[in-house]
């Protein structure tokens, strides 16, 4: 399957047979491709050139053509103090209370950029839930279900990973709830 790719700088697909060594994208490969490689877990790199000032998963969507309800974007709270990913549709915001309750906890806050860039290894706006430096609770939107295929940050801005749903869970070692709010 195809989708048109406005602004797109180059568009990889990697089969499920992939070899273990994957293929430099856009001149750098990160560590949530690597980890698709390594899985031999089939998936599309999608890449657009990011501006300055846009909300970075509109922008995905906008740029790569496809509904903003694919695209989902991976943010880090605090649930009873412990760093948890919840990856909710970049059109909606995270129900902190259903995420607190999705791994047992409750209470949720958002994490300070800082902390979740350190336990991940990425930069905000470009934080991917696969490939994280600490292998951290994670949550995925139940909404993704509805979809062939879904969206997520492939480890820098400007970089979409595309997969299919229950893949995504597995390898980001996600549990699936509604945790997104309209």
């Amino acid at each position: 399957m195809r989708h048109a790719c406005a602004n797109a700088a180059r568009v990889l697909r990697i089969p499920t047979a992939t070899p273990l060594t994957l293929p430099r994208v856009a001149g750098k490969g990160t560590p949530a491709t690597a980890l698709l490689g390594r899985q031999r877990i089939a998936h599309t790199v999608h890449t657009y050139v990011h501006s300055d000032g846009q909300a970075y998963g509109t922008e995905a969507a906008e740029a790569m053509g496809v509904e903003p309800a694919r695209v989902f974007k991976t943010l880090v709270a605090e649930v009873d103090g412990v760093l948890t990913v919840g990856i909710v549709p970049v059109a909606g915001s995270l129900d902190l209370k259903a995420l607190a309750a999705a791994v047992g906890g409750k209470r949720a806050k958002m994490a300070e950029v800082a902390d979740a860039e350190r336990a991940t290894g990425y930069v905000a706006g470009g934080i991917s839930p696969l490939g994280q430096r600490k292998r951290l609770r994670t949550v995925l939107d139940a909404s993704a279900d509805r979809f062939e295929t879904v969206f997520c940050s492939g480890g820098r801005r400007g970089l979409e990973i595309e997969l299919a749903p229950a893949d995504l869970a597995r390898a980001a070692g996600a549990t699936v709830a509604p945790i997104a709010a309209s």
